[in-house]
């Protein structure tokens, strides 16, 4: 059976709260960041994963070690004391956003690339149809 384990890490990103969603999954790590603006409270980061997760863009999948967690609830304390005073970003998820970004930038020039030729092409054509207006004799 397939473990699939997610994290959610909140962090004041100047001059915007952002959060960072990892996704581990088959011992491979998606990214998504998502900038909240104003400082979140609990109630509406909890309202925001249950609403909005499932629309999330996730970067492509990284390849990452999968630790297994402690079950000592003053290690888990402990942890998580650190994860709040660590302000910055795990380079294997820094790896997955920016693969996230190049993917989307692809996208976006290849969108942009065939609206242009669609544009080239319909004015040729509306060219070509004056001309063909012209020789009628209209």
């Amino acid at each position: 059976m397939d473990k699939v384990s997610g994290k959610l890490t909140v962090f004041f990103e100047d001059p915007f709260w952002v959060g960072m969603f990892e996704r581990v999954s088959d011992g491979r790590l998606s990214v998504c960041k998502v900038t909240f603006g104003a400082e979140p409270k609990d109630y509406e980061i909890y309202d925001f994963v249950l609403k909005n997760y499932y629309r999330l863009r996730f970067s492509p999948a990284v390849a990452t070690d999968v630790k297994e967690a402690g079950r000592n609830p003053k290690r888990i304390q402990r942890e998580v004391r650190k994860q709040i005073q660590n302000t910055g970003i795990g380079t294997k998820s820094q790896q997955a956003l920016k693969l996230q970004q190049e993917q989307m930038k692809t996208e976006r020039k290849v969108v942009s690339r065939e609206q242009r030729e669609m544009g080239k092409q319909w004015q040729f054509e509306l060219k070509q149809r004056k001309r063909k207006e012209k020789h009628r004799g209209r």
